[in-house]
């Protein structure tokens, strides 16, 4: 038996996140005020207090999941003497894994994610790039799909492959229309417009990719104390070159989130906690593999209702 941590990406955010842990654990008070120092501005008032639309644009809403995320994980080290065996994280959630494993330093995450928000709201104007959800589409359908939908200067890709029937193309606005009008053609149940600022995981964030590269040239990455899948292999990895190299091609590649939990159960992974706000990956992971128990972490109640294996 062993057990995962698993991170939730951009779009768990939520006004009033963490605001009771920091108010019952000192801990958990002591993260938000350590990220607060590292950015220079108060994501602690963003996360307890909002307003909304300022916490969900991408440069505040990555920094403030990642430090959720990292008070939840903190306290139950601290209060319940959480032990694990390997770590995970759904796009963004992959710098909060790196952080509880040991390979990034809090400070660091906090300050990269916040950079890398930035990068990649300003690699593609608002209202360029579009990305959709597709359901009920195998992945070399949505290839065909994504493939009839381009056009020269519009890319159209996958960029989620989530599992559970669900997988998520991201690219030039006019190409993602287009996808959208072809999909029930080929095959798909549904096709929904999401509600983000930019194309994430496709070619149109190659800017950003250059500049998280460089942002990460300077900054230290150690082992990690336990293996962490990345998202760009589904394969976990302890090699420091190997993180830095992947976190850089994270930024444009699609995230393999189901070969990822697949290879987690392959692994000898039968129980995984999610720590932070939302459960999305609560949803898919019972969708994907079914010999895994898996419970949502990020209130009071549900660190009191955590009992250590």
């Amino acid at each position: 038996m062993k057990t995962a941590l698993l991170f939730p990406g951009q779009g768990s955010q939520r006004v009033g996140m963490g605001r009771d842990l920091a108010h019952r654990f000192d801990v958990a008070r002591r993260t938000y005020e350590e990220a607060d120092e590292a950015l220079g501005f108060k994501i602690s008032a963003l996360c307890f207090d909002g307003p909304e639309d300022e916490l969900t644009l991408t440069q505040y809403g990555q920094p403030a999941i990642l430090t959720t995320s990292m008070a939840v994980f903190r306290v139950l080290v601290a209060e319940k003497g959480l032990t694990f065996d390997v770590c995970a994280g759904h796009s963004l959630g992959e710098w909060s894994a790196l952080a509880a494993a040991g390979a990034l330093a809090f400070p660091d995450a906090v300050r990269l994610t916040h950079q890398r928000g930035l990068y990649m709201q300003e690699a593609a104007p608002v209202g360029i790039g579009a990305m959709a959800a597709l359901m009920g589409l195998e992945l070399s359908a949505a290839i065909e799909l994504c493939v009839a939908a381009r056009a020269d200067g519009e890319p159209c890709e996958p960029a989620n492959l989530n599992g559970g029937g669900q997988i998520v193309i991201s690219g030039h606005v006019a190409a993602i229309d287009r996808a959208i009008a072809l999909a029930k053609g080929k095959g798909a149940k549904r096709a929904v417009k999401l509600q983000v600022s930019a194309p994430f995981h496709c070619s149109m964030m190659q800017p950003a990719a250059d500049r998280v590269a460089a942002a990460l040239a300077g900054v230290a990455i150690a082992t990690p104390r336990v293996p962490v899948v990345a998202n760009v292999t589904a394969e976990p990895t302890t090699d420091p070159a190997r993180i830095r190299a992947l976190l850089v091609e994270q930024v444009t590649a699609p995230v393999r989130w189901e070969e990822s939990v697949k290879a987690l159960a392959a692994a000898g992974v039968t129980r995984a906690h999610e720590l932070g706000a939302g459960s999305v990956l609560r949803g898919l992971v019972k969708r994907i593999a079914e010999t895994i128990t898996i419970d949502t972490i990020g209130e009071p109640h549900e660190v009191d209702a955590f009992q250590a294996a």
